[in-house]
């Protein structure tokens, strides 16, 4: 763990080191990715289900790509009625928060004779990638589908692999919550490009969201274009502002909540107080052995982990938007004026009683969120993902009359006559 302080003579670029740390993926996967694509492309269902057998070690025919309603029935009656319950409070918590951002059409009278709009539509039809295996997470199912199926999507086709032939009854049950019954049991590379280029059993779809491994990440880079997606995701990020009237443990704890992800993760703690940055330390040390997942853990703190000391919060703010986190937590007396000095984060929670964690589940607001520092020009995911613009222009006679002359006159500057001539043939 780094330990930094804007007191510091070397503190700039100790910084700025930490802002260039590389924390993806070293592995090179892009030709053995295009390969697989191609060879899905030429092949279909038939490279599908040979790599399914390769990669996931289980055998399965064209006809049984498709799960079943039979399966997912018994996989949601295998759920506790506990876990059920909670599936359906984050369910209707992200979908009202996501509801809400619907957006209304535009429709403008510029002058006499001349009316602009724009028009929302939904996407015909999106497909969901959710990690099988032990990386399975029902919550990344509600946060894709849900804003989807509230954008109006008629069509969700979701994939997820099943390693060795085993379902994840919780990832079924919260598609089923979302309104998905489309669940293929493919995985990988394979499974973005038979999303994106359709096989005979996959129809295609419009756009590709959802988290995967690297081989996922670079088939989505590669599929762009010819489908929409939503990001290349990297290691998850949070950065903590805190002062000395919080608990250190909780500090601690939430640091390590994120630290658990992948060793490439990051958490970084900034504070006015070095006691108090020196307490949480300690605290993160007493934390760590009691996980589960402290190998995890340890290695995303001890490699990526930091404390900043700072002046005062003014310093933290323009900090954390240097950072530009994916996740911001700030846990001072007044929250919200701190937020307000601060642009550049994929989402923030306000409060000592407001963890990052509750924002992936139950919160209501997406937790798909962009890392790396792309929060600078990037937004977490929304209903704006699953819907698109279409303008349009409504003109009579005098409205041409009134605008026409100056498009003429561009057009025939720009060297394009025949722009210039559509224009002025209606002028007359």
């Amino acid at each position: 763990m780094k330990r930094l302080s804007t007191a510091d003579a070397g503190f700039e670029a100790a910084f700025i080191a930490l802002l260039a740390e590389a924390r993806e993926t070293a592995e090179s996967v892009d030709a053995v990715v295009a390969a697989i694509i191609a060879d899905i492309r030429a092949r279909g269902d038939a490279a599908l289900c040979e790599y399914t057998a390769r990669f996931d070690r289980m055998e399965v025919a064209p006809a049984s790509l498709r799960i079943t309603a039979a399966e997912i029935d018994a996989a949601v009656a295998a759920i506790p009625a506990e876990l059920n319950a909670a599936l359906d409070l984050a369910a209707e918590r992200i979908e009202k928060f996501h509801r809400a951002q619907l957006p209304q059409d535009l429709r403008l009278e510029d002058v006499p004779g001349i009316t602009l709009g724009m028009r929302w539509t939904p996407l015909d039809a999106v497909g969901i990638y959710v990690p099988g295996g032990k990386a399975a997470y029902p919550s990344s199912v509600l946060m894709n589908a849900i804003p989807a199926r509230a954008a109006g999507v008629s069509r969700i086709a979701m994939c997820v692999p099943t390693p060795g032939g085993v379902l994840n009854p919780l990832v079924l049950a919260a598609a089923r919550r979302a309104g998905v019954t489309e669940i293929y049991r493919v995985g990988g590379a394979q499974a973005v490009a038979a999303l994106a280029w359709g096989t005979a059993s996959i129809a295609p779809v419009d756009r590709i969201v959802g988290p995967g491994n690297a081989y996922v990440a670079e088939a989505k880079r590669q599929v762009f274009g010819r489908v929409g997606i939503d990001s290349i995701a990297g290691p998850s990020e949070v950065v903590i502002i805190a002062d000395a009237s919080n608990d250190p443990r909780h500090v601690a704890v939430d640091l390590l909540a994120q630290a658990e992800h992948d060793e490439a993760a990051q958490s970084i703690l900034i504070t006015d107080s070095p006691d108090f940055a020196t307490a949480v330390a300690a605290a993160v040390a007493r934390e760590l052995p009691t996980l589960p997942r402290a190998a995890i853990a340890g290695a995303s703190w001890r490699d990526h982990g930091a404390i900043i000391i700072v002046r005062d919060f003014a310093e933290a703010a323009a900090l954390a938007d240097r950072l530009a986190p994916e996740h911001l937590q700030l846990m001072v007396p007044e929250p919200e004026a701190l937020f307000a000095r601060i642009r550049h984060a994929g989402a923030a929670f306000l409060g000592r009683f407001c963890p990052e964690a509750i924002g992936d589940y139950v919160a209501g607001p997406n937790h798909v969120l962009p890392t790396g520092r792309s929060a600078r020009f990037a937004s977490g995911l929304s209903v704006y993902d699953f819907l698109k613009r279409t303008t349009w222009v409504a003109q009579d006679q005098a409205g041409m009359a009134r605008i026409g002359a100056a498009a003429v006159a561009l057009a025939e500057a720009e060297g394009l006559h025949a722009h210039g001539r559509s224009v002025a043939l209606r002028l007359t």
